[in-house]
């Protein structure tokens, strides 16, 4: 029997005044597909999996339709489906003329169109872009993110608080200390370990706008063409001033020029010296943060007083924000049963790339097994462990290369800080 359309009602203003009470959603849900309003039942389902990944009322809703609802029994405040029974036919794998059941992967790719949200960049809302120039070379954008999004990495995050992020934030304290705002910060580490992340979640933290840019988006094969690059590229950072411009790879852009003879590279660099030293003297609301994987590779003039002259060491990500990098990666998938606390302790000294990998390679086996049965099933911690068993950590070679430098390279103590967390981990 058909609940009474005032029941319905009652319960669709109770969900939009509670839209993150999943249980009611799903009782909702249920209710809409007894009465035959599948189209607004599969969007409250989409809703409960895009809060709740694993619900699995929810997805047997979706698999099951109306025979589901049927059969779910709200008693308390948890929701249980009891599948309706299987024919023999059905119980032993069969269907009607002795064929194995085909699913209908069309009908559930229509079914979850509406439910996953946005897979990939661009599928989403249009980033603002009030205020910019649309003939710009390079986007300043708002960075969508701050420091709290970034999982662990306390002393990262200290180390940004005192040498750039609290004497911007207190202009009267820095007056009164005469705490200066020259120069930039290097972020370096080995790869993987999200130096863009951070850079990314510093323009948050500051309410500034962010452009980011590697070797491949200033350097141009034609006699000059790189040096108008970068000077574009400031020009229209100090156009959107506040403004964070974070060079990535700076070891490409600003390689030594010892090492650059005769070349156009050794143009470029000067022009970025140049573009650096009129940041630090004469505009205002332009932060300049950069990273490389090899620090020993930068121009010393990039490095000294007024450029680039404080350094950040990133390193692999610790537990809370190895945990953090999985629950990221893997909160749009549909999984069940996984530790993140147990899969962080297994993965001690993987880079966060390394830990993204392993979260496809799951993906993608649990995909195949879906497709070899007929039937999606979720990524279970049997998944993730094959994974982790067949993704190596790939930071060895980089350390080998940052414990020689530690070793016979460190003057004036530069790398104190690489030296001594090589030490801890007992590589040197």
């Amino acid at each position: 029997m058909e609940p009474e359309p005032t029941v319905l009602d009652s319960l669709r203003r109770a969900v939009e005044a509670m839209p993150d009470d999943v249980p009611l959603r799903v009782h909702l849900a249920t209710l809409l597909l007894r009465a035959g309003q599948r189209d607004e039942a599969i969007r409250h389902v989409g809703a409960v999996l895009q809060r709740d990944p694993g619900n699995t009322v929810a997805l047997g809703l979706l698999r099951e339709g109306p025979a589901a609802a049927e059969s779910t029994d709200f008693s308390a405040e948890r929701s249980v489906v009891r599948p309706a029974p299987a024919s023999p036919a059905e119980a032993r794998g069969e269907a009607a003329g002795g064929r194995s059941p085909q699913y209908d992967w069309s009908q559930a790719e229509d079914e979850l169109r509406d439910v996953l949200p946005a897979m990939f960049v661009g599928e989403g809302d249009a980033t603002d872009a009030a205020g910019l120039d649309a003939d710009d070379a390079f986007d300043a954008e708002h960075a969508g993110l701050t420091l709290a999004d970034v999982a662990g990495m306390t002393e990262v995050k200290q180390r940004l608080e005192a040498a750039f992020l609290a004497p911007m934030r207190n202009p009267e304290l820095r007056r009164l200390y005469g705490k200066s705002l020259r120069g930039g910060l290097l972020l370096y580490g080995p790869p993987g370990c999200g130096k863009t992340f951070i850079a990314r979640a510093v323009a948050g933290e500051l309410g500034a706008r962010f452009i980011a840019v590697s070797f491949a988006d200033i350097i141009d094969m034609f006699v000059g063409q790189s040096e108008r690059n970068i000077h574009e590229l400031f020009q229209i950072a100090r156009r959107n001033a506040p403004c964070v411009l974070f060079l990535d790879e700076v070891d490409a852009i600003g390689q030594k020029r010892s090492q650059l003879r005769h070349t156009p590279m050794r143009s470029a660099v000067n022009q970025l010296l140049l573009e650096l030293d009129d940041i630090s003297g004469n505009n205002e609301g332009v932060f300049l943060l950069a990273a490389t994987n090899h620090p020993w590779d930068v121009d010393s003039a990039l490095r000294r007083p007024g450029r680039f002259d404080r350094t950040l060491l990133v390193l692999p990500p610790d537990a809370a924000a190895r945990e953090g990098v999985f629950r990221y990666h893997l909160k749009d998938r549909p999984v069940a049963g996984i530790d993140l606390a147990k899969l962080a302790k297994q993965t001690d000294g993987y880079s966060g790339a390394d830990i993204a990998h392993i979260c496809e390679t799951a993906a993608e086996q649990a995909l195949m097994d879906s497709v070899r049965r007929g039937e999606p099933r979720m990524i279970g911690p049997g998944d993730l462990e094959a994974a982790i068993g067949e993704v190596k950590p790939s930071l060895g070679a980089w350390f080998d290369t940052a414990r020689n430098v530690a070793l016979f390279a460190n003057e004036g103590g530069t790398y104190d800080d690489l030296a001594a967390y090589l030490r801890k981990r007992r590589l040197l």
